[in-house]
């Protein structure tokens, strides 16, 4: 059986804890067996690179080096990572090698909860199957994004909340690998009452 590893806490805003029982919830209708971790000290569990999976819920907060190295070195042996919106962008926001990991920062949300558009760019990727573009309500990420990574979804800002990042497109959903380690970030939706759509599934 794949396992995967949900780990949630950080700032409570994003309602980690919910989020983490949902996305329980379809890994194990995918047939995953799913543990979940409250604490940062689970990336230094020796048997993190014998999981399929690690999926971090947790805005904010802090990491230890040695925790952060710990996970970065489980992905680059072959543990796909995968997160969405705070939960895993706006994580951990002093710690490099986390970021350099995901390939992205959250840095603002112009205007806070506003109504976008999400255009789906890589329809042909198994990762958008059955996703079109859409309408969406929620804070609208702008995002310090690696260039490596093979976008799958953007938004476009416009001039209402800040005009000097009108017409900047920006990437929503990305996939990159690192080493062995395939992994997929999705970046929609705030919190569980936005996640429950299929559109914007982890």
């Amino acid at each position: 059986m794949r396992e995967a590893m949900i780990v949630w806490g950080g700032w409570p805003g994003h309602d980690p804890d919910l989020c983490a029982s949902m996305i329980r919830g379809w890994l194990k209708a995918e047939g995953f067996g799913v543990r979940i971790e409250t604490t940062t000290e689970a990336f230094l569990d020796p048997a993190l690179k014998n999981l399929s999976l690690i999926i971090p819920i947790y805005t904010m907060s802090k990491i230890e080096k040695p925790e952060a190295l710990a996970l970065c070195d489980a992905v680059k042996s072959g543990v796909g990572l995968a997160g969405h919106h705070g939960g895993m962008c706006d994580a951990f926001r002093d710690n490099v090698d986390y970021q350099f990991m995901c390939g992205g920062q959250w840095v603002a949300h112009p205007g806070n909860i506003i109504d976008y558009k999400v255009d789906v760019t890589r329809p042909d990727d198994p990762v958008m199957a059955g996703i079109d573009s859409f309408e969406h309500r929620s804070e609208q990420y702008y995002m310090h994004v690696d260039p490596a990574i093979e976008v799958l979804a953007t938004t476009t800002f416009n001039a209402g909340h800040a005009p000097w990042v009108d017409g900047v497109v920006m990437p929503v959903c990305g996939k990159s690998v690192s080493a062995r380690g395939a992994y997929s970030i999705r970046r929609s939706g705030i919190g569980p009452m936005n996640s429950m759509s299929p559109k914007s599934e982890p």
